[in-house]
């Protein structure tokens, strides 16, 4: 595979690392387990235990398996085309789709603080 080609194939399996790992660990339909996680990864006696679910309450941290599994399935390698190459690809993959995620969370944010001042400038407004 040529190296534009490998590029592209990096930034696009990226977004599904970044939409599966943002979902799991920080949208509202998956509140619960991760509630369940986090009671877990804080309250355990266990050293191993608190660290398996804190694994499920990062999304850096969770992107890497969800790269693995993305790896898997894709059987993509990057520049190499041996276990090195399988290397290089998760991490990169990992690297893009935290930026992904970065940014998406920076977009978020903005977009809610432009509601919350409408929703004040709105309330000024109709206020006498």
């Amino acid at each position: 595979m040529s190296l534009s080609a490998q590029i592209t194939w990096l930034f696009i399996l990226a977004i599904p690392v970044a939409c599966i790992a943002w979902t799991v660990t920080h949208e509202e339909v998956f509140r619960e387990p991760r509630e369940f996680c986090v009671r877990c990864s804080q309250e355990s006696k266990s050293l191993l235990k608190r660290k398996f679910f804190y694994l499920f309450t990062c999304e850096y941290c969770f992107s890497h398996y969800i790269t693995i599994a993305i790896l898997i399935l894709s059987d993509f390698h990057l520049l190499l085309m041996d276990w090195r190459g399988y290397v290089l690809a998760g991490f990169s993959l990992v690297w893009i789709a935290n930026i992904y995620m970065s940014l998406y969370n920076l977009i978020r944010i903005d977009l809610k603080k432009e509601r919350l001042l409408a929703k004040k400038e709105e309330e000024n407004l109709n206020s006498p």
